[in-house]
């Protein structure tokens, strides 16, 4: 299994940016795939972005494209959600997340290990 803490939420105004990090520990990171998703009060959970166990692919969902970069250090175990243009809709709790599948998963049930989370809030 491996454990994820994510880091760097915060409070930032629309246009800033802000730069998440998911720390992995226990099995090697570089074996996994990496999703960040985000979560409301009352929604599902939804990808955000999702990139492949070496960093040579990624996927982004339509509302972050051209924002946010999704990147992995393996030889640091940390994953990376870089953010910028940041907007109020883009307020919600940050997830990381790992699948041992080879592809990028987009939805929820396929990542088996998750970080707490980290709020991220963007006032307008």
């Amino acid at each position: 299994q491996v454990q994820l803490v994510e880091s760097g939420g915060g409070l930032v105004q629309a246009g800033g940016s802000l730069r998440l990090s998911c720390a992995a520990s226990g099995r090697p990171f570089s074996m996994y795939t990496m999703g960040w998703f985000r979560q409301v009060p009352g929604k599902e959970r939804e990808i955000v972005a999702g990139i492949s166990a070496n960093g040579g692919s990624a996927v982004y969902v339509d509302s972050v494209k051209g924002r946010f970069t999704i990147s992995r250090d393996n030889a640091k175990n940390t994953g990376y959600l870089q953010m910028n243009s940041l907007k109020p809709e883009d307020t919600a709790t940050y997830f990381c997340a790992a699948s041992g599948l080879l592809r990028i998963p987009t939805t929820s049930k396929e990542y088996t290990n998750w970080g707490q989370g980290t709020q991220v809030t963007v006032s307008s």
